[in-house]
């Protein structure tokens, strides 16, 4: 005890102001990041073409996209992720003792914390790939990682959800997005108290209501969004390309995009050598004509 009250860390000198700062990221950027991340994908519902043009407007940012995702993302998630996890592990539960829904929902907030931290890891991993680095992407490609392409966004996104098997990373997704609707939607109302905004059991009581509610629609987005990636099978996804590739030039010649070759599906080679039967017509004509100009 002498020593916390003669020698306090970093933390506990500045934990009114962490701790606050620490909702607020929760809630902007991350939260309505989260919002606009899942409308997004939900629009795929409506069509390819809907999806593929929110994906552009996206990208539309061009070099200045890596500072946006690093300054308003990365880095605060990074942050709200790290001091979250040294929250929940000093978290004081008590729901064995006193069965209150607000204990209940304090427990829930640290326990989806962890699983949306742990989602988010493996969703980055699983279609960006964490770096755009030629080597390294190298070597994870062929685990099947980073395998989402914004300008083939519907096709690579589905693609993606049918690797190993079809099933493991639908569940994967199903369960780690309703623990961040989950987080995000209770986490408004904790950050109410934690500004106090709403200190009163009245109106705690009406924020709870507003916070259900909100977390409800969200949820329903969250869902939009899952189906429309995990319930297209591989000839959907042959058909996204093709209207894919045309809106990709379209929107090329127009000056929406830039000509970002790494941004694209890139097909498999094809084999290197063809057997002379399977030669083109063309190609064997040319072959006869040069044989026959040939001297003797």
């Amino acid at each position: 005890m002498a020593n916390l009250t003669t020698n306090p860390s970093f933390f506990l000198r500045h934990e009114f102001a962490i701790r606050r700062f620490h909702s607020l990221i929760g809630i902007v950027p991350l939260g309505l990041y989260m919002v606009i991340h899942l409308t997004t994908n939900a629009s795929l519902m409506n069509s390819p073409e809907t999806f593929q043009r929110a994906v552009y407007m996206i990208h539309s940012a061009g070099k200045a996209l890596p500072l946006i995702e690093w300054g308003g993302i990365f880095i605060p998630l990074l942050f709200h992720g790290i001091l979250g996890v040294w929250i929940a592990k000093n978290a004081k539960l008590n729901t064995s003792h006193y069965r209150f829904a607000s204990n209940r929902r304090y427990a829930w907030q640290r326990y989806t914390g962890i699983v949306a931290l742990v989602y988010l890891f493996f969703h980055i991993l699983h279609l960006h790939g964490w770096f755009h680095f030629g080597p390294y992407l190298e070597v994870i490609r062929p685990l099947q990682f980073a395998a989402f392409k914004p300008y083939n966004a519907a096709s690579t996104l589905v693609e993606s959800m049918n690797q190993w098997g079809g099933f493991v990373w639908p569940a994967f997704y199903l369960v780690g997005m309703m623990c961040c609707v989950y987080h995000l939607a209770n986490g408004l109302w904790t950050a109410g108290i934690t500004w106090g905004l709403w200190i009163t059991p009245a109106a705690q009581k009406r924020a709870s209501k507003v916070s259900v509610v909100f977390g409800a629609v969200l949820s329903v987005i969250a869902l939009s969004a899952w189906w429309a990636a995990v319930a297209p099978g591989p000839e959907e996804a042959a058909q996204y390309r093709e209207i894919e590739n045309r809106m990709y030039d379209a929107n090329l010649e127009s000056g929406v995009i830039s000509d970002m070759p790494e941004k694209r599906y890139e097909e498999p080679a094809a084999e290197a050598s063809v057997a002379p039967d399977a030669q083109s017509p063309r190609a064997n004509a040319q072959k006869a004509d040069s044989n026959d100009s040939n001297p003797l």
